[in-house]
């Protein structure tokens, strides 16, 4: 039986600068600083003694319930003892902010509110007489390194520890006497009904001190997100729940310094048990943003899809408007271009999945799929958010369209970022179609149309080549012009808009996958055994392509079956609405990092299409 947790069952707390997964026992098992894609300050997620903070109660593990403080980041648990009942509540601090004073780091402002570098955690006493103990065991550079503790003023209730390497140093404050056990701090209380401890970790320089100001954080906390979470535009039914926590699970996912979004919070959580394939995926993916951009202006959140494209535009500038745009597939949080990989062979990987991995070697893969995802989330923002752009960036832009229509033809990774060699797969090519084609919208609302019209030839010339090659003898689409296999990926196809839902070729594609790529009716992304991927070993559904299928189905008209397959994924969320890369389709287990952005931004998407598709008029 193993002793990690099952990844959907860890609760996703956020400050929008820095995050962290809570396992069912209580215990802080992820935990980054000084940014979400730093080294780990408590990393049992990934082996069991790289580090945890547990707060709960003694001799209890299990809780009696677990939940969302509705509209919020705030996670409540129900704990049932032998001698009575306890509820803890966790949250990463958010205060009103004196707007005055910049930020350091923050190339965005900031709103009213902004994260103090606080983790805080409370237990109150409901019933009975509940033991609540505290064990703080911080182990820094992902398990290697250990703090130097010391006691701050005359009494217990105030610790620093200085990380073995740098200038981090961290306070522990709490209404517990805290004492120290080598590399951890420990404290411990009876409560009985009615009264409350507190714990705080804290990495700023204003912790809270007494209850008085823990009330007054965690009211700040909940207010900050019910509010910003009011901005949005929800539709009144059943699935708005799946929705709006899918919205605030994006929220918290971002990086409100730069206000990029990360693909995941974790690093290495396994796609297979125990397998080899663990990415690290804390960095922004170009591949991403136009869907990002469609769910956050579909929900009316302006500002965020703002903010987010305006550090993309950065990234692939690097801040230089009048030097060619120099585009890879993913970047760094901060809008870092280099990401090599290495491996910690000293961690032991979550369940023994090795090996474990920081940084992505994707990073300088060549797929061409990206210039198609930048220029379709550019021309959403024009539609969307911006009236115009200014010369520099569109002749950049313009650059960009012309490398595609250049390497349409070219073999590349793919959008699986397979490790094994090139091929020329058909959703690359319809990909760069897709940069041609929104680049001709672009150009002709400019008033560029020399260029429109050279544009549209060629992306006409490359529409006839892909129907002609990426289509095999039963009129279905191919994942790579060499080969008939069917690939997840051939999805957007529809949703992108290269061709209409109602073309033939298109209806047999995604009833084809419907039908022979799935397992259990959860879409796998390629059969991996006829897929050179680089890897051996099975992996789950992925999600992502399962949502993908239920917007192709609304989209052909099989409304009934994608309904069915939304009620499925929905049934297969965790306990507190979230999801990972991947499900198992046999047990129902998540695979992969952890919550995963680009499933919550498909499920926005395909449950909003069934919502609307159920109130148009017939």
């Amino acid at each position: 039986m193993s002793n990690f947790p099952p990844i959907a069952e860890y609760s996703f707390l956020s400050d929008c600068e820095n995050s962290c997964l809570i396992a069912p026992d209580g215990a802080v098992e992820w935990f980054c600083l000084p940014r979400p894609d730093s080294p780990s300050l408590f990393g049992a997620l990934l082996d069991r003694g790289a580090g945890s903070f547990r707060f709960g109660p003694s001799n209890t593990f299990v809780p009696h319930h677990r939940r969302y403080i509705p509209g919020t980041m705030v996670v409540e648990t129900t704990w049932h003892t032998p001698t009575g009942w306890l509820v803890v509540q966790d949250a990463m601090v958010v205060r009103k902010v004196d707007g005055e004073v910049r930020r350091p780091g923050y190339r965005r402002a900031p709103t009213d509110s902004a994260a103090v570098g606080v983790l805080l955690r409370t237990a109150t006493c409901v019933a009975g007489t509940v033991e609540v103990v505290a064990n703080c065991l911080p182990l820094f550079d992902y398990g290697e390194g250990v703090g130097q503790w010391a006691y701050s003023g005359d009494g217990y209730g105030l610790l620093t520890v200085d990380a073995p390497k740098g200038d981090t140093t961290l306070s522990v404050v709490s209404s517990l006497r805290l004492g120290l056990a080598g590399a951890r701090c420990y404290g411990r209380t009876s409560l009985t009904e009615g009264e409350s401890a507190f714990i705080a970790l804290s990495w700023g320089d204003s912790p809270p001190t007494t209850q008085d100001q823990v009330d007054e954080d965690l009211a700040s906390t909940v207010s900050y997100w019910r509010n910003w979470l009011a901005t949005g535009t929800f539709p009144d039914h059943p699935w708005r729940p799946y929705i709006e926590r899918s919205a605030l699970t994006l929220k918290g996912l971002s990086y409100a310094p730069t206000g990029a979004i990360m693909a995941a919070s974790t690093t290495s959580l396994p796609e297979t048990p125990g397998g080899a394939r663990n990415w690290d995926y804390r960095y922004t993916w170009i591949r991403d943003t136009g869907f990002m951009l469609r769910s956050l202006y579909r929900l009316g959140f302006d500002w965020e899809a703002l903010e987010y494209f305006a550090f993309v535009l950065e990234a692939v500038t690097q801040g230089k408007l009048d030097q060619p745009f120099e585009l890879q597939i993913m970047y760094g949080i901060g809008g870092e271009r280099d990401l090599t990989e290495r491996t910690l062979d000293h961690l032991t990987g979550y369940e023994g999945a090795k090996p474990v991995r920081v940084g992505n070697g994707a990073w300088d893969q060549h797929q061409n799929d990206v210039w198609g995802m930048l220029l379709d989330a550019v021309e959403t923002h024009l539609t969307r958010g911006a009236a115009q752009i200014v010369h520099a960036v569109w002749e950049g832009l313009a650059a960009l369209v012309e490398e595609a229509l250049t390497h349409s033809g070219d073999a590349d990774q793919g959008i699986w970022e397979i490790r094994g060699e090139p091929q020329h797969f058909t959703a690359s090519a319809v990909l760069c179609w897709i940069a041609a084609d929104r680049g001709v919208d672009m150009a002709l609302r400019r008033g560029d149309p020399d260029r429109a019209e050279g544009w549209r030839k060629k992306a006409d010339a490359l529409k006839e080549e892909i129907l002609a090659k990426g289509v095999d003898a039963r009129g279905r689409f191919r994942q790579a012009y060499e080969n008939d296999e069917l690939d997840a990926s051939l999805l957007l196809i529809p949703i992108m808009g290269f061709l209409p839902p109602e073309d033939d070729r298109v209806r047999a594609t995604v009833l084809a996958i419907a039908d022979e790529l799935t397992e259990d009716g959860l879409v796998l992304r390629y059969k991996v055994d006829n897929t050179d991927t680089g890897f051996e070993g099975k992996e789950g559904t992925f999600t992502i392509c399962s949502w993908w299928l239920v917007s192709a189905l609304a989209m052909i008209g099989e409304i009934e079956r994608a309904r069915d397959l939304c009620k499925k994924l929905l049934s297969f969320a965790g306990p507190l609405h979230l999801y990972a890369e991947e499900i198992d389709a046999t047990t129902g287990e998540h695979l992969g990092n952890f919550p995963q952005a680009f499933t919550h931004l498909a499920l926005i998407d395909a449950v909003s299409q069934l919502i609307e598709a159920e109130t148009e008029p017939v």
